[in-house]
């Protein structure tokens, strides 16, 4: 894995990250006000950096995870070190 640059769009973070599956269903999620990135709601272009908190409110629940690394594209088994969970 390695580092491209030092910011990424939150809607392919999340997409790259495999926290939500597809970008459409991030950038629905950002557009709904659901997702936020150190207290701050976040649009789909709003761009993330290595330690941003973001926090998402999905239906039954939530998420609160920081930013790791920032990666153009990685295989399944590496997503989960793009960031980790903190609640």
């Amino acid at each position: 894995m390695h580092k491209v640059g030092v910011r990424m769009r939150i809607d392919k973070f999340l997409k790259n990250s495999r926290i939500i599956k597809r970008r459409t269903v991030a950038k629905d999620a950002c557009d709904q006000g659901r997702v936020m990135i150190n207290d701050k709601v976040a649009k789909p272009g709003t761009e993330v950096e290595i330690g941003d908190v973001i926090f998402i409110q999905f239906g039954s629940g939530s998420i609160k995870a920081r930013v790791e690394a920032l990666t153009e594209s990685c295989r399944k088994e590496d997503a989960a070190g793009m960031y980790t969970i903190i609640e």
